[in-house]
């Protein structure tokens, strides 16, 4: 490369900056060189230089480029002498000559809030500590997201250069509210009386505004990382609601030119580069650490032919997936929206951090070189989690000692460890998963694990498993859902204190919990706490079917891989799904290390025909089964028609998703204390829907399955004879509609129709007609059966299926991420006592809504009776939600439900919140009642009593979409419709 070097040097430095430029250039002026050189060779000038730095020297070094341009390499010494360009300034102006709003725009102090933290202090502040959770998180191996950390940080809130912005911090400093003020979660925005967002941009928006006018391509390696800061810097905070939307950069364009007109505008990116020379200037003086982006060589200027394409240019989408054919495009997405969840949640969990310092206490850390303090204490765990499992783990070794099964588990965990990211721990159920991940966690030195579930039972099961005598019984283990949150205390759960959650060692959770933090804006630090902690994904297979979520589980999988050796990741399942990891989480198959099942017992597979229609004793699942005997049905609904059917005759319980949270959570408590190893037995059937077949540590001697996918078909297996301990061949029923084998894969079925909508019929089928090819009429083993499932997916016909199915999967996915992950928004009304428990008005899960029903006392399908009681009582339970019950927004809709109740709920309910509306604007009642269902003390009535029908609507006979709460002659049985009680 050719380089010019340019001396600015006074009184020694002249001499010793001469003597080394001129051994390695050709002087061509005074103070000026000239050569062709090497990158070594510059960079051993540039080293020379320093040493003999003082001072009086100042060098910089130019790149001829082409004969029309230059670029800025470096500066030795005082940057001072040179302009952000490296230009040597000949001309100098006055104060006098300056212009009055120059002068004003150079002489003014900025805030950045309330606390009077200057703004150049704040944005160097954030910028550095984002950047140093990045590489404390990530290493050296993601230096552009380090780049882009700081970059971000120092841009994020630029546009509180904003005068409406500074005009109201001003004032409200000058009030002396500072006190009264709290560090919203979402920062700190105008709040005054008369003004209007609906007028004026916010300056997060303003910040990506100027942030436009800012050439970031001398200091960022590539675009990419450009499209993630200004992501980073847009989403920092949530938007405001608006009923003009900006959609456009040329809508904060048009709303700041209504304010400020052309002139101020230029202003405003004027002022935001002598700002960021604030910013260079503590970033100068700043001995640890040194970024490598420099804003010195940034141009920065206002570009009028720049905003005549702000009208095509969309402002970041929050999360964009589109419908694709093939996995590639789906894996771009992936990995763009996984790196703007690690910079978002860095700078968010910096800026909250620094936010939170006086002026004072920010000043001293920069003076100090001390921020990473900051950094330490947000990453800082401490902890004695692995003497905790050491415990454990010498327990297993005394009670088995030298047992063939504690070896391969201890192999498999010390295998996990050789992994270079994310590992995956494949075994067949029972063979001890749950220790080896213990065993993995205390490998890695792990200071916190968070346990994440694809459901509320899955956590249930895992925390009595791990809070037994045999685990961790003083563990500090905590379970965090949206249902329960409480803490293993010496023993004793007890309630999590409000705002101590995941507080825990080992904290058992939800996929949705983790999801918050990176679909919403309340919960964004958490994604910090996920990546700095050790994870177990347990039963990972259940995200892949499910819409919305395999993809956002994608996402959080990359970011972990993003981490390398600090990945800390274990997936966890018996069925992984091998397509899924290998296409879409890209895990090679020598990461996924395997352990054989020690259960020694065998077992026959039997595929039972039988007609669908019929639920007597010619269908497997309703009739009359033999002790200790599991059911697990594909829906609820049959499950329980099935209970009702025997439940004179037949020792049973079911158990479902259909029942209030109270109720739910007694049965599963009698289920596992009936059904686990040396159980009660105080049931000798359980009746179930798929809620049951993953991960709860149950055992049975007899099981019936209802037909479906692979994976499903391989965990119900799981509950038989799980301990192996039964003497004879175990009999594993599978009942096959007659309709789908004689269909030749046509969907012709209530099953078939029912695997269809979730995108598993053909895995379904292809792994049907495997089996039919593969099995004999001999008893297989565990391992043999597990064999059977890697060869499906190594088989062309079972690879094809599920790859459609899982393609189908992803574009359902990308609908429902489009429809119901909502950029996050800013509700500004503060939070009333009626607010505490709020539904989301749109879920991943389902938009539920909470619902009141008619309580049924039903002892057969002929003989029921519908009481005049309600099953909820809000004014009753006195906040307690246990006793709440929410339906599908889109079951009441497909029913017609919901169109019943807009029609006649306000003449039942005078508090109804549709009361008052014309009877000829049902469309409108119906919109009320589902905004207001959000709130338990407004739920949608599924049924009324006959009370309430004969007094109030001189009706005498119930709507057949009608739903009741039943409950039987020995159990409650949940949630169901009056006409799957009739038709059966």
């Amino acid at each position: 490369m050719m380089v010019t070097f340019v001396s600015q040097c006074e009184k020694n430095a002249l001499k010793k900056t001469r003597r080394v430029l001129d051994a390695f250039a050709n002087r061509i002026g005074d103070n000026t060189w000239q050569t062709v050189i090497t990158q070594d060779g510059l960079d051993t000038v540039k080293k020379m230089l320093r040493k003999t730095a003082s001072r009086s020297t100042a060098v910089s070094c130019h790149w001829i480029r082409s004969r029309a341009r230059s670029q800025l390499l470096w500066v030795v010494g005082n940057k001072s002498k040179f302009s952000l360009e490296g230009v040597v300034p000949v001309n100098y102006t006055t104060i006098n000559d300056l212009k009055m709003d120059e002068t004003k725009i150079m002489s003014e102090v900025v805030y950045a809030n309330t606390q009077k933290q200057l703004l150049s202090e704040h944005l160097f502040a954030v910028g550095t500590v984002a950047s140093l959770l990045v590489e404390q998180l990530f290493g050296s191996g993601q230096s552009g997201l380090k780049q882009a950390a700081f970059v971000s940080g120092c841009l994020h809130d630029i546009g509180k250069l904003d005068p409406e912005y500074r005009t109201w911090l001003e004032k409200t400093i000058n009030k002396n509210e500072k006190q009264v003020i709290e560090l919203h979660e979402d920062g700190l925005h105008i709040d005054a009386a008369k003004f209007s967002f609906e007028k004026h941009p916010r300056h997060n928006e303003i910040s990506l505004w100027i942030c436009q006018f800012i050439d970031l391509s001398p200091v960022l390696p590539n675009k990419k990382l450009f499209q993630l800061i200004e992501h980073t810097v847009f989403w920092h905070h949530a938007k405001p609601i608006r009923k003009d939307e900006y959609l456009k950069l040329n809508d904060v364009h048009r709303k700041l030119n209504a304010t400020y007109k052309e002139k101020g505008m230029q202003e405003l990116v004027a002022h935001t580069e002598l700002l960021l020379k604030d910013v260079v200037k503590l970033q100068n003086n700043y001995e640890h650490p040194r970024t490598n982006a420099d804003f010195t060589k940034c141009r920065i200027k206002y570009d009028e032919d720049l905003t005549s394409g702000f009208r095509k240019t969309d402002l970041p989408q929050y999360k964009q997936y589109e419908c694709e054919e093939l996995f590639k495009p789906y894996l771009n997405d992936i990995n763009f929206n996984a790196k703007a969840n690690i910079l978002r949640a860095c700078v968010i969990s910096a800026d909250r951090q620094v936010s939170a310092l006086s002026a004072e206490e920010l000043s001293n850390y920069i003076t100090t070189a001390t921020l990473d303090l900051l950094v330490e204490k947000t990453l800082q765990q401490h902890s004695n989690l692995t003497q905790q499992i050491q415990i454990c783990l010498d327990g297993f070794e005394q009670t088995y000692r030298g047992s063939e099964r504690n070896q391969a588990q201890n192999a498999t965990a010390k295998e996990l460890l050789d992994v270079e990211h994310v590992a995956v721990l494949n075994g067949p159920a029972g063979c001890g998963k749950t220790k080896i991940a213990l065993e993995w966690a205390k490998l890695s030195d792990a200071k916190k694990v968070i346990w994440i579930c694809p459901r509320v039972q899955v956590c249930e099961g895992l925390y009595h498993d791990l809070t037994s005598n045999e685990y961790l019984p003083s563990g500090k283990l905590e379970i965090c859902t949206g249902e329960f949150k409480y803490i293993n205390n010496q023993g004793e759960s007890e309630l999590t204190p409000q705002g101590q959650e995941f507080s825990g060692d080992i904290v058992l959770t939800t996929i949705d919990q983790v999801i918050n933090s990176i679909t919403t804006h309340t919960n964004v630090t958490a994604f910090t706490e996920f990546l700095n902690s050790h994870i177990v994904f347990d039963e990972f297979h259940e995200y892949i079917p499910m819409p919305a979520f395999n993809l956002l589980f994608a996402e959080l999988i990359q970011a972990k891989k993003l981490m390398g050796s600090s990945a800390n990741t274990l997936l966890v399942s018996a069925t992984p799904n091998y397509s899924f990891i290998e296409n879409i989480l890209e895990i090679a198959k020598q990461d996924i290390k395997s352990i054989q099942s020690f259960n020694p017992s065998h077992y026959q597979i039997n595929f039972e025909l039988f007609d669908e229609t019929q639920q007597n004793e010619t269908n497997p699942l309703f009739k009359a089964q033999p002790k200790n005997t599991i059911v697990i049905s594909n829906t609820a609904t049959l499950a329980q028609q099935a209970f009702i059917q025997n439940q004179v005759t037949e020792n049973a319980i079911v158990f479902h998703g259909k029942f209030k949270t109270k109720d739910k959570q007694a049965i599963f408590n009698k289920v596992y204390e009936s059904f686990k190893a040396g159980g009660t037995k105080e049931f000798d059937v359980l009746r179930s829907g798929p809620i049951v077949q993953a991960a709860l540590n149950i055992t049975s001697l007899q099981m019936t399955s209802e037909f479906t996918l692979a994976e499903n078909f391989l965990q119900r297996l799981g509950r038989l004879d799980r301990f192996g301990k039964s003497q004879t061949v175990n009999q594993y029923t599978v009942a096959v509609p007659s309709m789908i084998p004689e269909s030749n894969g046509k969907i012709t079925c209530s099953c078939a129709r029912f695997l269809n909508g979730n995108n598993s019929y053909r895995s379904a089928y292809a792994w049907y007609v495997f089996l039919q090819n593969h099995i004999s009429e001999h008893p297989l083993t565990i391992n043999e059966i597990y064999q059977l499932y890697e060869r499906f997916y190594q088989s062309s016909q079972g690879v094809a299926a599920v790859e459609q199915d899982l393609i189908a999967g992803l574009k359902e996915s990308a609908k429902v991420i489009a429809a119901k992950v909502h950029d996050p928004i800013r509700f500004i009304q503060k939070q009333k006592a009626s607010d505490k428990k709020k539904l989301k008005k749109s879920s991943l899960r389902g938009d539920s809504r909470f619902v009141q029903m008619v309580v049924m006392e039903i002892e057969s399908f002929d003989n029921f009776t519908i009481t005049d009681d309600y099953a909820m009582d809000w004014q009753e339970s006195d906040g307690d939600f246990a006793n709440c019950y929410t339906e599908s927004l889109t079951l009441l809709r497909n029913t017609g439900i919901i169109d019943y109740a807009a029609k006649k709920h306000h003449q039942i309910d005078e508090t109804s919140p549709s009361k008052g509306i014309t009877a000829k604007n049902i469309g409108l009642r119906k919109q009320v009642l589902e905004g207001a269902a959000v709130e338990p003390q407004h739920p949608i009535y599924l049924s009324y009593t006959p009370s309430d029908l004969l007094t109030k609507l001189g009706e005498n006979e119930c709507d057949e979409s009608a739903i009741y709460y039943l409950k039987g002659t020995k159990q409650v049985i949940g949630a169901m419709p009056l006409n799957k009680i009739i038709q059966s």
